[in-house]
């Protein structure tokens, strides 16, 4: 099973939403946020993981490159 988070910082945390899971977490650091989310995961497919579907967790993460303006006279 593949399970998706959005992860972005809101200025204070680090959160990760699930994509089609309801699933949110935060952490102060990236680190504790992957923490987080393991365990968010564990608790939440407990009974799969228990009957021994292995379960992936991939992050899509947002970060800023830059802006683009558009420059006069052209």
């Amino acid at each position: 099973m593949l399970v998706k988070f959005d992860i972005y910082n809101d200025g204070d945390f680090w959160c990760a939403r699930g994509i089609r899971v309801d699933i949110f977490t935060q952490g102060r650091t990236l680190d504790e946020l992957m923490e987080n989310i393991r365990e968010a995961v564990g608790l939440h497919y407990e009974e799969s993981i228990d009957a021994g579907e292995q379960i992936t967790i991939v992050s899509l993460t947002e970060f800023q490159v830059g802006s683009v303006t558009k420059i006069s006279g052209c």
